[in-house]
């Protein structure tokens, strides 16, 4: 089983910057991906940023240049570096994993979620 734990979701005023954690636990092999994604009320859950084990990174367009994925493989921990913050932005941020197992089975877990509200 993988768990997922993330934290950093605040109130931040427009233009402001805030950084998301998420740490990955459980019993699992190796990591392949993680990821970060949101859903803003009465939307869909959307893809914000993913970042592969060798370091590849994606971006939506509409955070790409404001936002920055990073990860820590000795702690299993991804971050999100959110700057130039909109109202737009406003949602519940969800972390996501893809890891293997043992046998080389993959598994896709994500975190509770943690609210951004962009708001003066």
């Amino acid at each position: 089983q993988v768990q997922l734990m993330e934290t950093g979701g605040a109130l931040v005023q427009p233009g402001g910057s805030l950084r998301l954690s998420c740490a990955v636990s459980g019993s699992f092999r190796g990591i392949n991906a993680m990821g970060w994604y949101r859903q803003a009320p009465g939307k869909q859950r959307d893809l914000v940023a993913t970042i592969t084990s060798n370091g590849i990174t994606n971006y939506a367009d509409s955070v790409r240049g404001r936002f920055a994925i990073s990860s820590a493989s000795a702690t299993n921990t991804v971050y999100l570096q959110m700057n130039s913050l909109k109202p737009e932005d406003t949602a519940v941020y969800y972390c996501n994993s893809e890891t293997v197992d043992r046998l080389l089975r993959r598994m896709i877990s994500w975190g509770q979620g943690t609210q951004v509200t962009v708001s003066s």
